[in-house]
């Protein structure tokens, strides 16, 4: 039987009739009945609102504006309403976070395409290639933030960039060579993957030329900031060159490079780890859920890998503080900003507790051996938590006077005792072998090793684990007899060695011990129930959340100098903001910065959507066809 049929065309895309069928495509109807219908619920008068308060606002002001904008010798300008160092807040974060996806993202991108070319599964390829369409989302994201601060530091701040313009100067050319050289390897990268399918070592060398570029940048930009907390004496005998490497190579330069390199891995893996989530939950087809729960899975290791010696780094940057100025160590660990680390104490706590329930509904889930392993779990879960709670106690309480006299002072006779670097570190190093423990669980199960020294090696692992524990419970309660000199340069750094000792000892001796291995149960994907997705969402904010906050630290940390005993900040806004105040500012950022990202998601989705409809529309064309 025919049927009767007329294909009409527009700008839009087609429509196919046929006996009361009608199939369409149109590549943005959605957003654009979306915006249609916000316009129509009042949106129009909202927008009016807020563009008739800006345009009042400036005019209210545009008089002083405009005069200090005229004055060839202003230090400072000003923004009516918002203020130069809140404007100066936002973007500088926003363009930090952005730069720190861009650079943490083809690290990972990289590192699964070689894993599919050494391996031959192309999952891993499909994977980089997923998430290299997020990073060519957010490039120019990142560039247009970049811009904006620019923009608002020339502007606002014109005494601090000249300073800065006059002793780095040579770095903002290499600066902006490097930009524009990553641009064009990005778009090489990016657009050739399927023409260099043939080709995949010199792909492969194209990404690892992306991240080098990536890297660079990032330690260009690093020895502005880090300049700026840590600066060097620069002598009039120098040659130029000489007064550049030494701004450059300024004492906290290194630290802040690799803390940063770390911290973007983090960033990158939990931000993919918490888009695969969002698609998930999104997912109709099994094909989807079975995709996205492997990539969501892929995303918490990458983060859990750099979440574990991360507090490694972050010691050994403030450390390199203390040891550069006393001062600006006490003011961050101990005096206004003291309360910040107490913040960061439980948004990264949280952090290790969503990425090890993460594992552990996994084994639930996926692997199906929760009843083997629930009382291991039982034993971390209880780890944890008592480590969680030692970590975020203060040193000393907000008490009110009666509180004081019965407490015999601000310090609790008990609690006091768990408020004091000993007792922190030693927790944060035990959450991280609590942690690494979990991961090797997960890796371990369904798979039974055939190496003949097998079972030598797993007990040699627990007695790893056991001398670990005692060693750095043992170095930190020690802690608390000797000078803090011994404690900082020598215990301390002896916790940190034996943990990584652990790492880099029992990671590598698993991964032989478990090759060829005989596998005894079937890992199932696209299960996981929607709370462990919410998980890895949180995990994602709590990043950002906790990179925003450490970011208002260092800067916080030079107090009234722009750069720190060199030049001092003599602007309105030249004090230090409320704890409120900042938590306020960092909460408003993390959700802006979650917003664009969302709609970056949602970009990153609008070529799979229109490629289903496509397929779609023209199977209704074929069997139509057929039948006629």
């Amino acid at each position: 039987m025919g049927f009767p049929l007329s294909l009409k065309g527009d700008s839009g895309g087609c429509v196919l009739v046929g006996d009361g069928v009608e199939v369409e495509r149109k590549m943005n109807s959605n957003l654009f009945t979306q915006l249609r219908g916000f316009m129509k619920r009042g949106g129009w008068l909202i927008l009016l609102s807020l563009g008739l308060f800006l345009l009042g606002a400036f005019l209210k002001n545009g008089v002083a504006f405009a005069e200090d904008a005229g004055s060839a010798m202003a230090e400072y300008r000003d923004i009516p309403y918002i203020g130069s160092r809140n404007a100066v807040w936002v973007i500088a974060q926003l363009h930090i976070l952005f730069a720190g996806f861009v650079l943490g993202v083809p690290i990972f991108a990289l590192v699964c395409e070689y894993i599919g070319y050494r391996t031959g599964d192309i999952r891993y390829d499909k994977l980089a290639k997923e998430f290299t369409k997020l990073l060519t989302a957010s490039f120019g994201t990142t560039a247009t933030f970049g811009a904006i601060f620019l923009f608002l530091l020339v502007g606002m701040y014109p005494k601090l960039f000249n300073f800065l313009s006059g002793v780095f100067f040579p770095t903002f050319l290499l600066y902006a060579f490097l930009f524009i050289l990553e641009t064009i390897v990005l778009y090489i990268y990016w657009y050739g993957w399927d023409y260099m399918a043939g080709k995949k070592k010199l792909h492969l060398f194209m990404g690892l030329l992306l991240n080098l570029i990536g890297l660079a940048i990032m330690w260009t930009a690093d020895a502005w900031l880090s300049f700026q907390a840590s600066p060097v004496v620069l002598s009039a005998t120098m040659g130029y060159w000489e007064r550049l490497w030494a701004a450059v190579h300024n004492p906290t330069w290194n630290p802040v490079n690799i803390h940063r390199v770390i911290g973007n891995i983090v960033l990158g893996g939990f931000m993919c780890g918490a888009y695969a989530a969002v698609r998930y939950l999104g997912s109709k087809t099994q094909e989807e859920r079975e995709h996205y729960d492997w990539m969501g899975y892929i995303g918490n290791f990458v983060g859990v890998f750099g979440l574990l010696p991360l507090p490694f780094a972050g010691y050994w940057l403030m450390r390199e503080v203390y040891e550069y100025n006393q001062q600006m160590g006490i003011t961050l660990m101990g005096g206004v900003l003291s309360w910040l680390f107490i913040l960061q104490a439980i948004q990264i706590g949280v952090l290790f507790l969503g990425a090890n329930y993460y594992f552990w509904q996994g084994l639930a889930y996926r692997a199906r051996v929760e009843a083997r392993y629930k009382k291991y779990i039982l034993a971390m879960v209880i780890t944890l938590v008592l480590c969680f709670a030692v970590w975020l106690t203060p040193h000393s309480l907000v008490a009110s006077l009666s509180e004081a006299r019965a407490m015999g002072g601000t310090h609790h006779p008990l609690l006091g005792v768990f408020g004091v670097m000993s007792a922190k570190l030693t927790v944060v190093n035990l959450m991280i072998l609590t942690t690494f423990i979990s991961f090797l669980l997960y890796w371990r199960a369904n798979q039974e090793s055939t190496r003949s020294w097998a079972k030598g090696a797993l007990y040699f692992q627990y007695f790893l684990f056991a001398v670990a524990v005692i060693a750095v419970i043992s170095l930190g309660v020690y802690g608390y007899y000797v000078p803090a000199v011994v404690r900082v340069k020598i215990l301390s750094t002896a916790q940190v060695l034996v943990v990584l000792f652990v790492l880099i000892t029992v990671t590598p001796l698993t991964a032989l011990s478990l090759k060829s291995a005989k596998v005894t149960g079937s890992m199932t994907w696209g299960v996981m129930p929607p709370r462990s997705q919410y998980v890895l969402i949180s995990n994602g904010i709590l990043v950002i959340l906790t990179m925003t906050l450490m970011g208002y630290v260092r800067s916080a940390s030079r107090v009234h100098f722009h750069i720190y005993g060199v030049l001092r900040d003599t602007s309105p806004y030249a004090f230090t903001p409320s704890v409120g105040f900042a938590a306020s500012m960092m909460a408003a950022i993390t959700f802006a910065f979650c917003l664009i990202v969302l709609f970056i998601f949602w970009v990153a989705g609008l070529p799979d959507k229109a490629g289903k409809k496509l397929t779609s529309s023209a199977r209704v064309l074929e069997a139509l066809g057929d039948k006629a």
